[in-house]
């Protein structure tokens, strides 16, 4: 069984309409790599047992942990919960897991809230000057759904490729990510895909670049 560990909430950030990052302390000795998650619960009476994934948005070396999440409407849902949360309120969190994770440059593909294991990979790459040619392809239903845009333009600058599927005035590109578009957007299938996002919108996209040639070995996602 993963260690659990109890941390205090110490900064809410709201980042968007439904989404918020939770800055809280860090246990002496924990680590992560970038683009792994943690199993967390809220470390109250009738909570403890209700544990949910969430990636680490913060960088490896800060003094605390941070995940940026996105809160939905169902009311004995985890994350609705999170709505209310006030600073000073304690989480538990297991070790680090995950299989997402950097193994060289290549195409990102995020779908709404998988974005987040990417955050930390980027800002890591970032902090360090190696972002290089890499490319992140972000699907959201409207423009008010993505998150980190301007941090994101920062650290990537052109190859930040936002795609909107339900807002038909759009100044981005208004459909779904399918053959058509991945086609016409990646220029080497010989290079690295990772992709995260909502099961369906995964599969869908990792069934459409192994269509277009990608080798299955350089898929990287949370299996």
């Amino acid at each position: 069984m993963a260690a659990g560990y109890i941390v205090t909430v110490k900064e809410i950030i709201p980042i968007t309409h439904n989404v918020k990052t939770f800055k809280v302390t860090k246990p002496e000795g924990f680590s992560f790599v970038p683009g792994q998650a943690t199993d967390l619960s809220l470390n109250k009476e009738g909570w403890k047992e209700n544990k949910h994934p969430f990636t680490f948005t913060c960088l490896p070396g800060d003094d605390f942990l941070e995940f940026t999440i996105k809160l939905y409407d169902n009311p004995k849902g985890l994350t609705n919960h999170l709505k209310s949360i006030q600073v000073g309120e304690e989480f538990e969190i297991s070790d680090a897991w995950g299989a997402i994770e950097y193994m060289g440059e290549g195409v990102f593909i995020a779908g709404g809230a998988g974005v987040t294991p990417f955050i930390s990979i980027f800002r890591n790459l970032h902090q360090q000057q190696k972002t290089g040619n890499n490319m992140l392809i972000f699907s959201n239903k409207t423009e008010a759904d993505i998150i980190l845009k301007d941090e994101f333009e920062k650290m990537l600058g052109k190859n930040f490729i936002n795609v909107i599927t339900r807002q038909p005035d759009t100044q981005y590109y208004s459909r779904h990510i399918d053959w058509e578009y991945l086609k016409n957007i990646i220029s080497d299938i010989n290079q690295k895909f990772y992709v995260c996002g909502p099961d369906e919108f995964t599969k869908n996209i990792l069934d459409t670049l192994q269509t277009l040639g990608a080798n299955a070995e350089a898929l990287v996602f949370e299996k």
